[in-house]
C-alpha cells in the first residue's frame, strides 16, 4: 500500500502595485474605507444552491431561466453565469447533464445553513472546520490537508454528500463567498496539499483556442466579481477598459511564457511603461497580479485578502478595469482615465 503527498497545485502567489502618473499626485498612504456597508437582512431567495449539485441542467433552468452568460472552465464544466444583480451573483458548474459545482457571493442567494455576510463564530456554529478533510472513492483514500492560511481564508468542509470552500473575508471576519462541489471536481481541482492512495479524474488537455475561451470568460467573471465586492463595500463600480484588459493580458502572458512573476517586466518594463506603449492615458494606475489559483473567483477571494490588493480593489479613485488571463496568471490593471 503506497501513499502520496500532493502539493504543487496551491502555491498561489500574489502581488501588487500602484502606479500615478505625474499629472496628479495622489497619496500611497490613502486610508480605504474596507468596512462593509450595513444593510437591512439579506432578502434570501430561490433554491439552497448546496442541494443543486447533480441536478440535471433542466432543472436549474426551471429554478432561474437562462443564464447570463455560459463560460467554460478548466476543468471540464461549464459556468452558468446568474448576474440578475450584485445581491443574487451565483455560478453554476455544469458537467454534460449533470450540476458539479456552485459559486456563489450574491448576499441573497440560499446557502443554508450559511449566510453571506456571516460572522465566522455564526459559521462555527452550523459546521466543525478542521484541519483535515477525508475522501473516499471506493479502495481509494484522499485526505487534504489544510495550513493555518487556509483555515483562514478558505477551509474546507464535508457537508452532506457535498464538499464546500467557505472563503473567508479575514479583514472583517466575515463569509465572503462559498464554492460547493462534488467529490469528482475537488479531486480534479486539488486546491490544498492532499495525502492520497489510489489515482485522480483526468483533468481536460485543452487547445490554444479552448484556452483562449476559458480565459475570456474568467476575465468577466473577475470584473463581476470586482464589482459585486465594491458595491457591498459602498464603493462605486468600475467600467471595463478594452485597452487596459489588452495590456494585463499581454502581461499575463510574458509572466507565463518568460516564467517569472512581477509587475516589473524584463521586456516592457513597469505598468507605467506598458500602459503607455498600449496607448492608455492615465492619471492614476494600479495593478494586482496573481498565479496558481483554481480560477477567476479564487483569484479574487485572494486578492480580498492581502491589504495591498485590498486597497486596489475598493479604491475611490479607480473608475475603470482591464483583465487579463493567461491560463493560471491574472493581472487587474485599475486606472482613472486622464481626461
Amino acid at each position: 500500500m503506497v501513499a502520496f503527498v500532493y502539493a504543487d497545485e496551491y502555491i498561489p502567489l500574489l502581488e501588487q502595485y500602484v502606479n500615478e502618473s505625474a499629472q496628479e499626485e495622489v497619496s500611497n498612504n490613502e486610508t480605504i474605507n474596507d468596512r462593509a456597508v450595513e444593510t437591512a437582512a439579506p432578502e434570501i431567495e430561490g433554491e439552497n444552491v448546496i442541494d443543486l449539485i447533480g441536478l440535471h441542467p433542466e432543472q436549474v433552468m426551471g429554478m432561474y431561466g437562462e443564464p447570463t452568460r455560459v463560460d467554460p472552465s478548466a476543468y471540464g464544466y461549464d459556468w452558468w453565469v446568474y448576474k440578475t444583480d450584485d445581491h443574487s451573483y451565483m455560478q453554476v458548474g455544469v458537467d454534460g447533464d449533470r450540476v458539479v459545482s456552485v459559486y456563489s457571493i450574491g448576499q441573497n442567494v440560499n446557502t443554508a445553513p450559511f449566510v453571506i455576510g456571516q460572522s465566522r463564530s455564526e459559521v462555527a456554529k452550523a459546521v466543525k472546520i478542521e484541519r483535515e478533510v477525508e475522501l473516499r472513492e471506493g479502495l481509494d483514500y484522499y485526505r487534504f490537508q489544510l495550513n493555518d492560511e487556509d483555515l483562514k481564508m478558505r477551509p474546507l468542509v464535508k457537508y452532506d454528500d457535498v464538499y464546500i470552500q467557505l472563503y473567508f473575508d479575514q479583514f472583517l471576519n466575515t463569509l465572503s463567498s462559498i464554492r460547493v462541489m462534488d467529490s469528482e471536481t475537488l479531486m480534479k481541482q486539488k486546491p490544498y496539499e492532499v495525502m492520497y492512495r489510489g489515482s485522480f479524474p483526468e483533468v481536460p488537455s485543452l487547445s490554444q483556442e479552448e484556452w483562449k475561451e476559458i480565459e475570456d470568460g474568467a476575465s468577466q467573471q473577475i470584473i463581476d466579481l470586482t464589482n459585486v465586492i465594491r458595491k457591498r463595500h459602498g464603493k462605486e463600480a468600475l467600467s471595463w477598459d478594452e485597452d487596459t484588459a489588452k495590456v494585463a493580458y499581454l502581461h499575463s502572458k510574458e509572466m507565463s511564457d518568460l516564467k517569472y512573476f512581477a509587475h516589473e517586466s524584463p521586456v516592457q518594463g513597469d505598468l507605467g511603461n506598458r500602459l503607455q506603449k498600449g496607448d492608455v492615458l492615465y492619471r492614476t494606475a494600479g495593478e494586482n497580479i496573481a498565479s496558481n489559483y483554481t480560477d477567476g473567483p479564487a483569484a479574487v477571494e485572494g486578492w480580498l485578502n492581502s491589504e495591498g490588493h485590498r486597497k486596489a480593489l475598493l479604491n475611490n479613485d479607480f473608475t475603470h478595469l482591464g483583465v487579463g488571463v493567461y491560463e493560471k496568471f491574472y493581472t487587474q490593471n485599475f486606472i482613472t482615465p486622464l481626461k
